[in-house]
């Protein structure tokens, strides 16, 4: 059974209720179509009938079943600006709730704070800012969790091949000690709804002080600190990516190390090398790579990339539904 077979299979019978602001967009709607017809969860768009049903029309397909949510008309809108006033504390009145909630992914975003939808999936059309923004207002971190994260999980061509977790690749610029410890945490959780047994390095130019300099410093105190928020997690550091993955060379440059040589969750020190390293194993090394998926919020919520095709939403969403059933 293949990866999204097993991922499916999992949400079958779940109906975990996935929301999408973009449902314009024909990536989208295609994709939606889909999950619906295939049973994995049951969606929710957000936006004009008129133009979403347009789009259904050009594309050629039918969105029997499928509910449409249009922020303008829906019954419980002030419940909903009540709900978000009390919830950004002050910070809005109602009559600029009102028409923040006309956008459709604050609305959307409402809609999972409130239970009403388990997790969103946008992204296609708009910025990453545009997406995470309002989850931080509304949905926020996890309790013990400073800041949100984005995952890659890098799938290999080959049947045979190891599945990989890469992080943070797309939020945290210059990621503090605490956000490493906490981003190699969240990665972990994330390495199970794949099946991952997470073994976790902790990236560094250096391994076990080979190398000293700031950078190498900040490395060493989260692996500290990873262990004690986490005394469970198989984690080690600083290692160099050699070291962490290849086993011969593991055990010449960390002897000892549980990690070394078998790793498979990889937590870079900055965005700089996790771009770069993903993008490296996508385009040379043949990996798929899905992502990004944010970690760390409080419910799921998936920023997708604008140069996304209708089967990278199809996918994501398939991988949010199983962030929620792990929320459960």
């Amino acid at each position: 059974m293949g990866l999204f077979d097993t991922l499916s299979a999992n949400l079958k019978g779940k109906q975990k209720r996935i929301v999408f602001p973009e449902g314009h967009d024909p990536r989208v709607l295609g994709a939606v179509v889909r999950l619906k017809k295939d049973q994995v969860i049951e969606p929710i768009l957000v936006g004009n009938p008129d133009e979403i049903h347009q789009t259904a029309h050009e594309i050629g397909v039918i969105l029997d079943g499928i509910e449409i949510i249009n922020p303008i008309t829906y019954p419980e809108f002030h419940k909903v600006v009540v709900t978000f006033v009390d919830r950004r504390n002050g910070k809005a009145t109602m009559e600029q709730a009102e028409e923040i909630l006309k956008d459709k992914m604050y609305f959307a975003t409402m809609l999972v704070y409130m239970g009403e939808a388990d997790g969103l999936v946008a992204g296609a059309t708009q910025s990453t800012g545009s997406t995470v923004r309002p989850a931080l207002q509304i949905i926020k971190t996890k309790p013990g969790i400073s800041s949100t994260s984005g995952v890659y999980i890098m799938v290999p061509a080959r049947e045979d091949g190891q599945k990989l977790v890469f992080a943070d690749c797309a939020i945290n610029i210059n990621p503090n000690a605490q956000q490493l410890a906490e981003i190699a945490i969240e990665s972990a959780k994330t390495a199970k709804i794949f099946d991952i047994d997470p073994n976790i390095a902790m990236l560094s130019f250096s391994t076990k002080g080979s190398a000293a300099s700031p950078e190498v410093d900040k490395v060493v105190e989260a692996t500290k600190l990873a262990h004690e928020m986490n005394p469970d997690l198989n984690l080690d550091g600083e290692l160099q990516f050699d070291a962490a993955i290849v086993e011969s060379v593991g055990a010449t440059k960390a002897p000892g190390s549980t990690v070394a040589g078998k790793a498979n969750v990889f937590i870079f020190p900055e965005i700089q090398s996790g771009n770069i390293g993903y993008k490296i194993a996508q385009r040379l090394g043949g990996y798929e790579a899905l992502g990004p998926i944010l970690q760390g919020m409080a419910k799921p919520i998936t920023d997708l990339s604008r140069g996304c095709n209708e089967e990278d939403v199809y996918k994501l969403s398939i991988i949010t539904a199983n962030q929620a059933l792990m929320e459960d």
